[in-house]
């Protein structure tokens, strides 16, 4: 059933896919499921080198056992502020993928969460405690996400009062991109450090200087190319601004 559970064959013909190093999308169509669901499928289960169909059907299988309705089972409803009339199901199917690729471009599981969270809000915005009620975790782990998030760029903290609202808006990237490069030349500073400690012309000091170039080419390469691609972010604003200049 195309919106069922994945059979034992067709997740033996999704390892195949990846053996044969297919994309998600050519997989998806050979077993007639959505791309969301095969990407899912795969990164729930080890990633795309580590993924066995034995392994996943079991794990699938055991999680299916001991599983009580989930906390994303009452995020039926719209967040706040949200527009009606989605899918909530495929809401909720979008929002494990979306959690699962923040995963392995290097988030924090709970961060992971609370990002795809705030990604699926029109407002951007949840404050702690709806975060809590959304995804069924401690104010303390909702804490602990956002901190991070935050050394990392990914979000903004607005007080309302005596409460916060953890916001993501169309800048983030940008300044995510920013946090990243700053943390490339503070490798690029303490290899050249090491330089002037190992001994300049040393193979360690040679490594070290190599490392540092290759950084420092990188990290301005890519302040150049996220100055020049800033305004992207802000397209769908202007539009929607100028819509309403119309109307």
């Amino acid at each position: 059933m195309p919106g069922g559970r994945l059979t034992q064959q067709e997740r033996k013909r999704i390892a195949q896919g990846l053996g044969d190093d297919l994309a998600y999308a050519e997989i998806a169509r050979l077993i007639g499921r959505p791309t969301s669901t095969v990407t899912r499928e795969v990164m729930r289960n080890g990633g795309p080198a580590a993924y066995r169909a034995e392994r996943a059907q079991r794990a699938t299988e055991q999680r299916s056992r001991r599983r009580t309705p989930p906390p994303a089972a009452r995020d039926a409803r719209p967040a706040p502020g949200e527009a009606g009339g989605r899918d909530p199901e495929a809401v909720r199917a979008y929002e494990e993928t979306l959690t699962e690729v923040f995963l392995t471009s290097g988030l924090p599981r709970m961060a992971a969460r609370v990002q795809a969270a705030l990604a699926l809000t029109d407002s951007g915005g949840l404050t702690a405690a709806e975060l809590v009620d959304r995804l069924g975790i401690s104010p303390a782990s909702v804490s602990k996400a956002v901190a991070f998030m935050e050394a990392q760029g990914l979000v903004r903290r607005l007080a309302e009062g005596r409460r916060e609202r953890y916001v993501i808006d169309n800048g983030v990237w940008y300044e995510s991109i920013i946090a990243s490069i700053r943390s490339n030349d503070l490798i690029v500073a303490t290899a050249r450090e090491g330089v002037r400690v190992l001994g300049a012309g040393t193979p360690a000091a040679i490594r070290l200087e190599n490392t540092a170039r290759f950084l420092d080419f990188l990290s301005d390469a890519l302040r150049r190319a996220a100055e020049e691609a800033r305004d992207v972010l802000y397209v769908g604003l202007e539009e929607e601004a100028g819509a309403r200049e119309q109307g």
